[in-house]
C-alpha cells in the first residue's frame, strides 16, 4: 500500500491541523460511515506523537503520515489519495487499485 497526500493536504494538515515534524497523521479505520472499500466504516485521522505496530509509513518533507499494521485490512488492497479542497474546505480520499 502507497499513501499519496498533495501539497494543499500537506499544507493543510500541518497548518489547520497543526501536525508538527515531531508528530504523525496516522489513519484508520471508524466503526461508522462508509467509503468505497468498507461498507459501515469511513477513513478517520488523528496526529499521535508515536506510532505502536508500523504498518506503512509515507514521508513528505517533515509531514509523517501512517498506518498501523492492525488497520491496513480497511484499504483492501488499495493505495490513498489524499487531497484537500480549498473551497469546500474539506479533505478527501480516493482509493485507488
Amino acid at each position: 500500500m502507497k499513501i499519496h497526500v498533495t501539497e494543499r493536504a500537506q499544507k493543510w494538515f500541518k497548518e489547520d491541523v497543526g501536525v508538527s515534524k515531531d508528530e504523525y497523521v496516522k489513519f484508520f479505520p471508524k466503526i461508522y460511515g462508509s467509503s468505497p472499500v468498507q461498507k459501515d466504516f469511513a477513513l478517520g485521522f488523528d496526529k499521535v506523537d508515536e506510532v505502536i505496530d508500523e504498518g506503512v509509513i509515507e514521508s513528505f518533507g517533515d509531514l509523517h503520515i501512517a498506518v498501523e499494521n492492525d488497520d491496513l485490512w480497511f484499504f483492501d488492497g488499495h493505495d490513498l489519495k489524499v487531497d484537500y479542497i480549498e473551497d469546500n474546505d474539506e479533505v478527501t480520499f480516493e482509493y485507488i487499485d
